[in-house]
């Protein structure tokens, strides 16, 4: 029997085409400036010395086709369409080859930011959590198995905001491929399963207002769709 003072909610689980069960939400990582363009309109160049991560937590990741607030303590709320990859065996220090062995499946998702207070603190040298870490902020469709499905360069990845198309790209945009990433990730973390690593935005973000509808896809995996109402 447990003696904590109180519960906590439990992390979402993530539908898995062709599978009954889901895939528990564990840890998000999430790649920064991954496609040149991108870096470019928010003022930054590309580095390719190493990537570099900021992290979401769990319990602020909802699922597609929710509708949740406008967030609070921000102007300027910008959408990022990515594609997410799920971690589905143990490993550390991953080889290229290993790096591909452990990923699990694929899926559309959301990075949402308070863009306004990422830039704020960016600034002045401070972390990024309030811009990044926003409740309902990281959202996720349905996975589709790694044995499935293949990141090939040509698949496209868009996103539209009532139905005007924002972003749009390919996957041959990424300036760290999936290999690279999950193998130099692995070299920081013991990776397992329910660790969700998202990749990297194209160009193409902008702000979103209460009231908008948010759409998006990848080329053969299920679309991703997110509604935001008024603020609280």
């Amino acid at each position: 029997m447990s003696d904590n003072l109180f519960s906590l909610p439990e992390p979402i689980g993530i539908p898995v085409q062709g599978e009954t069960g889901t895939y528990p939400v564990g840890r998000i990582f999430c790649v920064g400036r991954n496609y040149a363009a991108h870096a470019a309109e928010m003022g930054n160049e590309v580095d390719r010395e190493a990537p570099f991560y900021f992290t979401k937590t769990p319990e602020n990741a909802v699922l597609t086709g929710a509708s949740v607030p406008y967030p609070p303590g921000t102007e300027n709320y910008h959408h990022e369409m990515e594609l997410a990859l799920a971690i589905g065996k143990p490993v550390f220090r991953a080889t290229s080859a290993e790096a591909w062995d452990v990923v699990y499946a694929y899926g559309c998702a959301l990075d949402m930011t308070r863009r306004d207070l990422q830039i704020r603190e960016r600034n002045k040298q401070r972390p990024w959590d309030l811009g990044k870490d926003v409740e309902n902020g990281a959202v996720f469709a349905p996975l589709t198995k790694a044995t499935d499905w293949a990141p090939d360069n040509h698949k496209r990845i868009h996103l539209s905001v009532n139905g005007e198309i924002r972003q749009n790209a390919t996957l041959d945009e990424l300036i760290w491929k999936i290999d690279e990433i999950v193998s130099h990730l692995s070299g920081f973390y013991h990776l397992r399963p329910g660790d969700l690593i998202m990749t990297g935005t194209p160009a193409g973000v902008g702000p979103v207002l209460a009231g908008d509808k948010i759409t998006g896809g990848i080329d053969g995996l299920a679309p991703i769709e997110l509604e935001l109402t008024a603020a609280e």
